[in-house]
């Protein structure tokens, strides 16, 4: 069973920066797709960034690209997303997700996905 707890939400003005950890407890299967969602009041939940575990292919949302990176150590079972030059609209609540798809068909699914962390909070004041 795959648990996955994240952390390092918090409050920023925009412009700001935070970086939010996903601790992976309990999977074995080395080809894991591990990603970020994150859902805002009012709205669906939305794919935000994944990492192929195996080879470290990185997926992005259009919205984030070239702000947001996604990255993992695997000495530690965790991932991670460095969100930089934040905006108010990236205000949401931040999931961990894991998945035995394939990152390139799933990243931007959330219906795909095996696995939920209990979320972080990201609110982005302007």
């Amino acid at each position: 069973q795959v648990q996955l707890v994240e952390s390092g939400g918090g409050s920023v003005q925009a412009g700001g920066s935070l970086r939010l950890s996903c601790a992976a407890f309990g999977y074995t299967y080395p080809y894991y797709c591990l990603g970020w969602f994150r859902q805002a009041p009012g709205k669906e939940r939305e794919g935000v960034a994944a990492i192929y575990t195996a080879g470290g292919n990185t997926y992005y949302a259009d919205s984030v690209k070239g702000r947001f990176t996604i990255s993992q150590d695997n000495a530690k079972n965790t991932l991670y997303l460095q969100m930089n030059s934040l905006k108010p609209e990236d205000t949401a609540m931040y999931y961990c997700a894991a998945t035995f798809k394939s990152c390139s068909g799933a990243y931007l699914l959330p219906g795909l996905w095996n696995y939920w962390g209990q979320g972080t909070q990201v609110t982005v004041s302007s």
